[in-house]
C-alpha cells in the first residue's frame, strides 16, 4: 500500500460525501494504490451509515467503528495504528482543511527525501477576538511551561512517512494529546502554512478547550509539581524569618503584634493554597492511576474492509 488517508467521524454527516469525492480525486493524482480510512468516533448522527454506503461502492474505503465516543485524539491514534501505507495523510473530515492539501503536501515531501513529516499551521487563527486571543495565550503558556515546543496554530492535517507513524503509535498513553506526542516523536519535519476555512461551529467548547489545556500541560511537563516545591520553599523561608522577627520583638522589645483579622486572613489564604496545591498533585496522581490500569485508549467494535485487506 503506497498511501493511506485517515480521518475521523463525529457529527460529520453533511461533510462525508463531498470529502470523499474531493480526497479520492486528489489521491488518484498520486497513485491508485491507496486506502481511505474513516474512524467512527461514536458519532450520534448518520455519519457511519454514509461511510458504509461509500465502503459498499468502493473497496478502497475502510471503516473502523469504535464502540463509543473516545475523543478526537484517541480516534486519530486508532486510525493511524490501522494505516498500511508507506505514506499516511491525516486530515479532519469537516473540510476546514482542504482535501487538495494532499497534493501540496505530497509535493513538499517528495522534494526533500530527508523529510519525514509535513504538517499544517494556520495562516491566521480563525474565530472571534476571544478565540484568537485565548489561542495565542494557550500556545504561550504551553511552550513556556513545557520542554515540548508546540508550533503556534498547529493543525491536524499532515502527511507522514511510514517510519514516523510506526514510532508515533508506540506511545500508549491512555490520555493521549496528539499534538504533544507528535512533537515528542521527533524526526525531520516541515510546517506548511494553511488557510483554515470555517464551515461550522467547533465541537470544542470552552470547557473542552480548558480540559485540553490542562491535559496538555500535565501530559508534557512536571513543572507544576516543581512550582509547588518552590512555592512551599519560599513560604517556609518567609514564615521562618517572620517567626524569628516575632521572637526578637518579644525578647528585645517585650511586644507582640496583635491582630485577629490578619491571623484569619492568613489562615484562609494558606488553607486555600494548600487545597489548591493538593489538587494539582491530585491531577498528576489521577493520571498515574489511569495509566497503571492499562485500559485500552479505544475499543474497536467493527472493521469494514474488503476481503483483499483481511
Amino acid at each position: 500500500m503506497k498511501l493511506s488517508i485517515v480521518t475521523t467521524l463525529y457529527k460529520s454527516s453533511k461533510y462525508v460525501d463531498e470529502f470523499y469525492e474531493r480526497i479520492s480525486k486528489e489521491a488518484q493524482k498520486i497513485t491508485n494504490d491507496y486506502e481511505l480510512i474513516f474512524v467512527d468516533d461514536g458519532s450520534p448522527d448518520d455519519s457511519l451509515e454514509k461511510a458504509i454506503t461509500l465502503y459498499q461502492k468502493n473497496e478502497k474505503v475502510r471503516i473502523i467503528e469504535l464502540s463509543r465516543n473516545f475523543g478526537h485524539h484517541k480516534a486519530i491514534m486508532t486510525g493511524l495504528s490501522h494505516a498500511q501505507g508507506d505514506f499516511v495523510f491525516l486530515i479532519d473530515v469537516d473540510l476546514e482543511e482542504r482535501p487538495e492539501l494532499l497534493s501540496e503536501f505530497w509535493h513538499e515531501l517528495q522534494n526533500d527525501e530527508g523529510l519525514d513529516l509535513v504538517y499544517g499551521v494556520q495562516e491566521k487563527r480563525k474565530g472571534r477576538l476571544f478565540e484568537r486571543v485565548s489561542g495565542y495565550f494557550y500556545y504561550k503558556l504551553i511552550n513556556h511551561l513545557s520542554d515540548i515546543k508546540i508550533p503556534r496554530n498547529f493543525l491536524t492535517v499532515r502527511l507522514m512517512r511510514k517510519n514516523f507513524v510506526e514510532n508515533l503509535i508506540l506511545f500508549k498513553e491512555r490520555e493521549a494529546v496528539f499534538s504533544v506526542i507528535s512533537i515528542m516523536t521527533g524526526f525531520k519535519s516541515k510546517e506548511y502554512v494553511v488557510k483554515k476555512l470555517a464551515h461550522s461551529a467547533s465541537n470544542y467548547t470552552l470547557k473542552l478547550k480548558l480540559l485540553l489545556l490542562l491535559e496538555t500541560i500535565t501530559s508534557s511537563t512536571a513543572w507544576p509539581l516543581w512550582m509547588i516545591f518552590n512555592l512551599g520553599l519560599i513560604i517556609t523561608s518567609i514564615s521562618s524569618i517572620y517567626i524569628l522577627f516575632l521572637i526578637y520583638s518579644k525578647l528585645v522589645n517585650n511586644s507582640i503584634i496583635d491582630g485577629w483579622t490578619s491571623v484569619m486572613i492568613l489562615i484562609s489564604f494558606f488553607g486555600g493554597l494548600i487545597i489548591f496545591l493538593l489538587g494539582v498533585i491530585g491531577i498528576y496522581l489521577s493520571k498515574v492511576f489511569i495509566e497503571v490500569k492499562q485500559r485500552p485508549y479505544s475499543i474497536v467494535r467493527k472493521i469494514y474492509q474488503s476481503n483483499a485487506d483481511e
